[in-house]
């Protein structure tokens, strides 16, 4: 095992939806990688609003990957899916036939304000208390999202088995995020019933390779639909994910 560390630096917390995206694909992957905790919000020292990181990311938003070889720097989860898998060959899971490709690409931009939403309607109002986030907001993210459910329910996930066919893609991985969170086993808010395949799908979403792995930080922190988890619940959930990674990274660079 190389006492070096890895080309790739990946900025976060893995209790952000679009981190635990881009972790998810490379645990997948087992490509190795240093992950920085990087608070979001905070102009803390690892703060996303500290000069430091937004000298990188203007944006102050997490993720962001670097690498050490180059100095090259890219912000958001979709952009570094895709970057990832190009740079890397993973035409499996972001197919290099352009119609294929595009039925990814399409799902990924339909997300944002779509399937997204449940962060906001759902989960950011139960542990952000702070925000104080108007009901009218909530009702309105809880209601796209509903929208967002029905259109994979009948739409992306009435004919095959993943959002684009027989295989997973950086596409499923992006969805089941935001949408797996809210599973009994995990936060517990909210009911899948009306969505039969969005269901069926996320049993399949179980076994892809790195799903457990990824979602250390959600397993750690558990039912949050009668409490609100405190701010130490949170970031010992996030520790746990850390340590659980360097244990996968040791694994990785010893291939």
């Amino acid at each position: 095992m190389s006492d070096s560390k890895p080309s790739l630096i990946l900025y976060g917390v893995p209790f952000s939806q679009p981190v635990r995206a881009v972790m998810w694909l490379l645990f997948m992957k087992r490509m190795p990688f240093e992950l920085v905790m990087i608070n979001p919000g905070s102009k803390g020292d690892n703060g996303s609003r500290n000069p430091a990181y937004l000298a990188k990311n203007p944006a102050g938003t997490i993720p962001s990957i670097e690498e050490r070889d180059t100095g090259f720097v890219l912000g958001e989860a979709h952009a570094i899916l895709g970057y990832l898998a190009s740079q890397n060959g993973w035409t499996d899971v972001y197919p290099a036939e352009p119609k294929a490709r595009a039925a990814v690409d399409w799902y990924l931009h339909f997300h944002h304000r779509n399937i997204r939403e449940a962060s906001l309607g759902l989960v950011a109002p139960r542990i952000r208390k702070d925000l104080d986030i108007p009901e009218v907001m909530q009702a309105s993210a809880r209601a796209t999202l509903m929208r967002g459910l029905e259109a994979l329910d009948t739409g992306w996930l009435g004919h095959t088995k993943f959002l684009c066919g027989d295989e997973p893609t950086i596409a499923d991985l992006a969805a089941y995020v935001e949408i797996g969170q809210l599973q009994p086993e995990f936060t517990n808010v909210f009911d899948f019933t009306p969505y039969p395949q969005v269901a069926r799908w996320l049993a399949a979403m179980h076994e892809v390779p790195g799903h457990d792995d990824t979602h250390v930080v959600l397993a750690e922190l558990g039912d949050i639909s009668e409490e609100a988890p405190s701010m130490d619940s949170i970031r010992n959930a996030n520790l746990r994910a850390l340590s659980v990674m360097k244990e996968r990274l040791a694994e990785f660079s010893a291939e």
